[in-house]
């Protein structure tokens, strides 16, 4: 056609057209589609089908218009037809039947039609039966992936399990080659399968020896080295393949060892394949057993022989004593070990504490009451320990308790609490007494010293001269006196332990310094020189204690020394105790009177005139003990005497220079 053609054409299309042409015009253009297209009614019915549609399903116009669509659609009833008239228009996938019988997948495009109350459906159908092979391809192309995937997993987890199982190997091989234990395999027919290198090292096998039955050389190796070659072979080499029991038994080596041997069946499902045995060395504790057994001996006759009480004990029953418990309780050796409760004998148990006793001992001290078969009771010093099974008793604890009667040690030692009680309230009397003693004498003596110093107010100055001297002794007496009343009282007091001991942190070289200056200040003819060793030292000692017992070292030394003559007071620090010393060159004390220096009212035998009570020193010790300490004396007679105190130092702040 050419151009004016096409034109003449278009404007004859643009001009209106018959319905009847119309309808031509469509016919032909449906006809003409490689796609089959077909319209339905109700119920499906082909109400029109183009040419592809009879070509594709092999039935004539004629025949397919006679016929509905799940006539032809194997899938119509998968299919919800419903959504087309909801929806407009809806494409899905079905298979459709040729006349011959042919199945081919289809695509199906369906839209919903109305028209001048007309309702149907108009379908365009393309063969997609290609696909099929393309979709499966695919299909078996990801089954193939799926299948290769599952593969490669079950490789990854056979690896997993492969390395877990050489892990698993390793560590039972591991444990093998570790254990103390020889350890061999043994087949059925005679061949050593496997063993350890510790089987090995027990039987002393050359590397060069090959282990199997086949080889004579190898049962000829461990038959030699046994006493009884016999029971090996018997154990070993002749074990039946239906023999399902467990067994142990002892094997004697010629070069005096022992092997315990213990052999059960292997078995893989119900099946025996052979025999696994353990052996181990059992000869130090065959010799140890050996040993017990001597050592058992031993102690029954020592126990036998010996008059110290022993018993062995099971719970609450006796399970042995030698012929002393017999003696001891009075009961019989069959009483006691016949159903005997022991806590019929053993009234009560005191550990003691053993100053001495080493930190490994094993043995626990303690004083054990009994009760006698006639009633009395009786005191034991017993040594009690656990056995650590060189006794056989069943494998079970077994107590041992080895004592010896102290009866009349207990008795004395109640008798001796009971004087020691009667001593302490006797003291405790004559303290109160002192003290009663000292108040009642210190009333007159307060008077006569009040009346000393009236009479002193009124002395004529004619008698003055006469009648002073007498007032001065008077005064003088009054004052010894009064010291005399504090000393006992003093003494009463530390005797009686009525005084405290309150440490605190005192400045001892500052402390010294104003006692010595204290002290200078009254007695000025004897000198007085203070020595220490460190400028500052501070410890924890009780001041009010601390005080009198200097100070009565250094009114020791001024009383007995001749005037112009120098005290010294020395303080130093060694082996954290602080020690003071107070030296004099006075009248010294003999070595005999030495020996009785701190006894209560004791005084040197070359002390002549001068007063004193015989409570000081006494008194000092007292208070040193107190402290924990030490007190020493060194004189000779007409050089001089020193006296040591030493005191702990429980330190507050010092330097470590200091020590």
């Amino acid at each position: 056609m050419n151009s004016g053609d096409y034109t003449l054409a278009r404007s004859k299309t643009e001009s209106a057209l018959q319905p009847e042409v119309e309808m031509k015009f469509a016919h032909f253009l449906i006809n003409q589609a490689v796609d089959a297209a077909f319209c339905l009614g109700a119920n499906a019915q082909f109400v029109y089908v183009n040419d592809a549609t009879c070509l594709m399903t092999e039935y004539s116009r004629e025949e397919l218009l006679s016929m509905r669509l799940h006539d032809i659609d194997i899938d119509f009833s998968l299919h919800n037809w419903s959504d087309i008239s909801l929806q407009g228009s809806l494409t899905f996938k079905s298979r459709y039947r040729t006349k011959g019988g042919r199945i081919f997948l289809v695509e199906i495009s369906i839209s919903y039609v109305k028209h001048q109350n007309m309702e149907f459906g108009c379908a365009f159908v393309r063969e997609i039966s290609n696909e099929i092979v393309e979709l499966s391809v695919q299909k078996w192309t990801d089954e193939l992936r799926d299948t290769k995937d599952n593969l490669q997993h079950e490789f990854y987890q056979l690896k997993a399990k492969e390395v877990e199982l050489e892990t698993s190997l390793s560590l039972l091989n591991s444990t093998l080659e570790s254990t103390a234990i020889g350890i061999v395999a043994v087949n059925f027919e005679g061949d050593i399968l496997s063993l350890n290198q510790k089987f090995m090292d027990m039987w002393q096998i050359p590397e060069s020896l090959i282990l199997s039955k086949k080889c004579p050389r190898c049962k000829a190796f461990f038959e030699n080295q046994l006493k009884d070659p016999q029971a090996f072979s018997r154990l070993i080499w002749e074990v039946s393949s239906q023999a399902d029991f467990e067994s142990y038994d002892i094997l004697e080596l010629k070069d005096g060892r022992v092997f315990a041997h213990y052999s059960k069946p292997q078995l893989l499902g119900e099946q025996i394949i052979g025999r696994v045995w353990s052996i181990w060395d059992i000869t130090e504790s065959k010799r140890t057993e050996e040993a017990l057994r001597l050592n058992a001996s031993r102690f029954r006759i020592l126990a036998e022989t010996t008059d110290a009480s022993t018993f062995l004990i099971q719970g609450t029953r006796l399970c042995y004593i030698n012929p002393a418990v017999e003696q001891l309780t009075g009961y019989t050796t069959k009483e006691l070990l016949t159903g005997f409760d022991i806590r019929r004998l053993i009234k009560s148990k005191k550990g003691r504490q053993i100053r001495k006793q080493g930190e490994a001992a094993n043995f626990e001290y303690q004083e054990i009451n009994i009760l006698t078969k006639n009633g009395t009771e009786r005191w034991l010093a017993c040594a009690v320990t656990m056995l650590d099974g060189g006794l056989d008793f069943g494998g079970k604890p077994v107590e041992m308790i080895a004592g010896i009667d102290i009866t009349d040690y207990k008795y004395a030692e109640l008798s001796l609490n009971q004087a020691l009680e009667q001593a302490k309230q006797l003291s405790e009397l004559r303290a109160r007494f002192l003290s009663m003693v000292c108040h009642q004498f210190r009333t007159p003596l307060n008077i006569v010293s009040f009346s000393n110093s009236l009479l002193k107010e009124e002395v004529d100055k004619r008698t003055q001269k006469k009648i002073q001297p007498l007032l001065d002794h008077i005064q003088k007496a009054t004052e010894q006196l009064s010291q005399m009343l504090d000393d006992i009282l003093f003494f009463s007091k530390a005797e009686s332990a009525k005084i405290n001991y309150q440490p605190q942190p005192l400045e001892l070289v500052q402390f010294c310094n104003d006692l010595v200056a204290q002290m200078q200040m009254i007695v000025s003819k004897i000198p007085i020189n203070f020595v220490s060793s460190q400028s500052s030292l501070t410890a924890c000692i009780d001041r009010k204690l601390l005080e009198p017992i200097l100070k009565n070292l250094l009114d020791n030394a001024i009383k007995y020394s001749a005037s112009g003559m120098t005290v010294e007071l020395k303080i130093s620090c060694k082996n954290k105790h602080v020690v003071f010393q107070v030296e004099d060159k006075g009248i010294g004390i003999s070595v005999v009177d030495q020996q009785r220096i701190f006894e209560p009212f004791y005084r040197g035998s070359n002390i002549d005139h001068i007063p004193g009570t015989g409570l000081g020193l006494s008194i000092l010790k007292t208070l040193v003990d107190l402290h924990h300490g030490q007190v020493s004396v060194e004189s000779e007679i007409c050089v001089g005497t020193t006296f040591t105190v030493i005191l702990p130092l429980m330190k507050s702040e010092f330097s470590s220079s200091e020590l």
